[in-house]
C-alpha cells in the first residue's frame, strides 16, 4: 500500500480524525481523541506506528523483521513497521485493523456506543 491507500484505508474507520503533528512529518491518526496509527511521511523513513496488543506485538517482532518496536511510543504496546518491506497489504490491513479495535475497546462503553 502506498501512502494514500494507507491514509484513505485509515480514515474510512467510524469516527476517526487526522492530524499533522512533528512539522508536518507524520499524519496521526485518532478515534475519539486516542492515537491508533501514526504514519511517517518523511522521505528518507517510510513506516506507520501502531498500537498493539503486548503478546501479538512481540510475536509480530519476531516473525517479521519490518516490524520492530516504535521508538517514539511505549514500545511494548507500539509496533513499527517498515512499509518498504514485503509486508503484504492484507496484513497491514489487519494489523490496523487491530490497533484501532485496541483503542476502541480502551474507550469507556458511552463513547464506544456513539461510534456505531
Amino acid at each position: 500500500m502506498n501512502i494514500e491507500e494507507i491514509r484513505e484505508y485509515c480514515i474510512s474507520k467510524p469516527a476517526v480524525t487526522e492530524g499533522l503533528p512533528f512539522n508536518d512529518t507524520a499524519l496521526v491518526f485518532k478515534v475519539a481523541g486516542k492515537m491508533f496509527a501514526l504514519l511517517d511521511l518523511s522521505e528518507d523513513s517510510r513506516g506507520i506506528s501502531l498500537k498493539c496488543d503486548p503478546e501479538l506485538a512481540i510475536e509480530l517482532r519476531e516473525q517479521h523483521s519490518e516490524v520492530t518496536p516504535a521508538w517514539h511510543f511505549n514500545k511494548q504496546h507500539w509496533n513499527g513497521v517498515d512499509l518498504q518491506g514485503s509486508i503484504s497489504n492484507s496484513q497491514l490491513k489487519e494489523w490496523i485493523d487491530h490497533s484501532y479495535t485496541i483503542v476502541v475497546g480502551s474507550l469507556p462503553k458511552s463513547k464506544r456506543e456513539t461510534l456505531r
